[in-house]
């Protein structure tokens, strides 16, 4: 018998509001143009509710074309005391001037810019959690990012 593979479907998980320091900017560095953007808290909430912990960052890679590599990585202490910790890796792009805008920290449209990332998570208190990707369409503002995740069936 030869079996179709299933047909992914999104279902929503949860939405995180991770409030940003300063954009730290490194340069250009052997592996490209490096910028870290510290991640100092936040919220999670909806499959599991939670604050998001100082220490994570998104360091980033700024490609040639303008296109920002996400790779943030961060800590949500849920609610009922577990941790969880998040890996979200992505992509942020579209015109020079909206993405230059994004960086004055201006408000722009989100329909303006692609920003998507597949979000992974680790917590020996939620293993439920780790069976799964989520996906998330993502919202850049001055001082925070916000995300909707979708678990991918």
């Amino acid at each position: 018998m030869t079996a179709e593979p299933p047909v992914p479907a999104l279902e929503p998980a949860f939405v995180v509001e991770a409030d940003l320091g300063p954009l730290e900017d490194h340069g250009h560095t052997r592996a490209g143009h490096r910028r870290v953007v510290p991640i100092v808290g936040g919220t999670v909430r909806g499959a599991f509710d939670g604050r998001i912990l100082p220490g994570g960052a998104d360091w980033q890679l700024v490609r040639s074309d303008g296109a920002v590599e996400i790779d943030g990585r961060y800590t949500a202490r849920a609610d009922d005391g577990g941790l969880l910790y998040l890996h979200a890796v992505g992509i942020r792009s579209g015109a020079p001037e909206v993405l230059a805008a994004l960086l004055r920290g201006e408000p722009v449209d989100p329909a303006d810019y692609y920003f998507r990332t597949v979000v992974t998570l680790e917590s020996a208190t939620h293993p439920q959690f780790q069976q799964s990707l989520f996906v998330a369409s993502c919202v850049r503002e001055a001082t925070r990012v916000r995300y909707t995740a979708y678990r991918l069936t």
